[in-house]
Parts: structure tokens; sequence; C-alpha cells
């Protein structure tokens, strides 16, 4: 296929033009302007080589990095308007390209469904209420014109991606390796969370599959609670982890964002993908440390 791509060089993009390239798909990539003035996250104007070009799947990663940084109220307005904004010109472009592509990807995250404790939630539960939640709603909302124009388009909730190279994973673990580290809050509260080498195998299975439209939760198919985790990593790194942060203190700490990513709870099923015969490389947790560790 000929794919194109926002947010190639991120986390996740980077292992994804890999994979994808390493199976003989064409990968295109699309830059966000470098001289960014009023509106943040806006794309060059699309090069003509690109309007020229046929791509059959468009996958749309590109956002404001929201867990750097505490939120302030403009921190908040770029997260919002790096993924509303963004989408909603890559989703006219989409529509407006002869052919047009068949499926486009648009990334979300499990913070759809913002803190639900311990209820179990999947593609058809209802959304959250809190900042999170309300952004991830305008970020699936903003891909409306794709959809009005028949092209199927898959919403991958993605939930915490685990990874050596980039994102939650290596600011954690020096207080784990030095042995400070343990629950934070009560320990109850459940993460969702992927192996960054499953992510890739999944966003890749929505392109190629054609009943998949639609909300799909991208996670492992068993959440753990910020407890198991913490114990888990810590036998991973063969450290103690008998140390706790206080919700208070995290709420003091991170502020807004400690509320709604550290000590939110949100306990999802990939319901859509296990329906769809998607096999999960990494299933359990103290594999896919170890994997990411090795």
């Amino acid at each position: 296929m000929n794919i194109l791509i926002t947010g190639a060089s991120g986390l996740v993009g980077s292992r994804l033009v890999e994979h994808l390239g390493a199976h003989g798909h064409q990968i295109f990539r699309l830059k966000r302007t470098g001289n960014q003035t009023g509106e943040f996250w806006q794309f060059d104007t699309i090069p003509q080589k690109l309007l020229e070009e046929s791509f059959d799947a468009v996958v749309h990663l590109a956002g404001e990095n929201i867990a750097t940084g505490r939120w302030s109220a403009a921190k908040k307005q770029r997260i919002l308007d790096s993924r509303v904004r963004g989408t909603e010109q890559l989703a006219a472009f989409c529509a407006e390209l002869s052919p047009k592509p068949s499926v486009l990807f648009n990334a979300s995250a499990i913070g759809y469904y913002g803190n639900r404790g311990n209820e179990t939630l999947d593609e058809t539960s209802s959304p959250g209420s809190n900042f999170v939640a309300e952004v991830c709603q305008q970020w699936e909302q903003a891909a409306e014109p794709a959809v009005q124009n028949g092209i199927r388009v898959v919403f991958g909730r993605i939930g915490m991606v685990l990874s050596e190279k980039g994102g939650t994973l290596p600011t954690m673990l020096p207080s784990f390796k030095l042995g400070i580290a343990g629950v934070v809050g009560n320990g109850k509260q459940y993460v969702s969370w992927v192996h960054l080498d499953d992510l890739v195998a999944m966003i890749e299975f929505t392109l190629e599959n054609d009943a998949i439209s639609g909300p799909a939760n991208l996670v492992a198919p068993a959440a753990v609670t910020n407890r198991e985790f913490t114990k888990t990593l810590g036998k991973v790194v063969n450290r103690p982890t008998v140390m706790s942060m206080p919700a208070f203190v995290a709420k003091a700490v991170f502020g807004q964002m400690g509320e709604e990513l550290v000590l939110s709870s949100t306990r999802v099923l990939p319901s859509v993908l296990m329906r769809s015969g998607y096999t999960h490389r990494h299933a359990n947790l103290e594999q896919a440390l170890t994997a990411c560790l090795a």
C-alpha cells in the first residue's frame, strides 16, 4: 500500500514507518510547518508531489505531547488545537483527493472514557467528562469530513505505550532502579497498557481489515492496577518498591495532569480487535516489560 503518515518522527510514528516499510509498504510523510504562527499544529501547504500521489491509507499520529509539563491554560489549548485543527485539515485533504484513500487511521486515546474506577470498558462505553475525555471526543469528531465522504475511519484509542525508547517507561526507570519507587495514590487505579510492537502491528491490522471502522481500543487484553504495575516493574528490574506517593502529593507535583493521567483509572478491553482475530504479541505485563528492557 501507499501510506501517508503524520507524526512519523515520534515514538510510535518512527517505529510504524520501520514496521510498514519492512512489510513492503510505500511510506510518505506529511510534516508540520517549521514556523508555527497562529493555529498551532497546521501542516505545511500540501506539497504538489503528494497531491499527485494516490494513497491507499492515511495514518494520523501528530499531536502535542500531553504528558510533559504542567497543564497551563496555554498548554491545554495547544493539546486541543494540535488534535482538532490538524485532524480537520487532514480529513478535508483526504476528502478532496481523487481517488480517495480507502482508510484513515486517526489516533485517539483511552482518555476518551475518563476516570471510571474498576468499570470494565469497551468501544461501546460512554465517554467521560474531564478535560482529556473532552479532547478525545472533539479529536474524533474532527475527522467527520472523511467519514462523510465515504472513507473508512478508524479511531485508534491508544493506552499507555511501553517502550524503552520513549514515552512513560524511561522516565519511571531511574527511580525503580534506585529502589525508591512505589505505588501512586491508593494503587487501585487501572492502567491499560500496550507494548509498542503490538501497537504498530495493531495499526497495520486495522489498515488491512476492511471490517474495522469507528473506535478501536489499542491496548493489551488485561489491564492492571497501579499497584500490580509497580510490583511487576520492580520484579523485572530486581528492586524493591516499598515507597509510595500519596494522591495529594501527585496532585501538588503534577497538577491537573497528575489527576487525569497518573491517578485516573481506565480499565479497557480491546474488544474490536480481539473479535476481528488480532493476536497479541505481548499480552502479559511482566513479559512485555522484560522485552522492553532486554
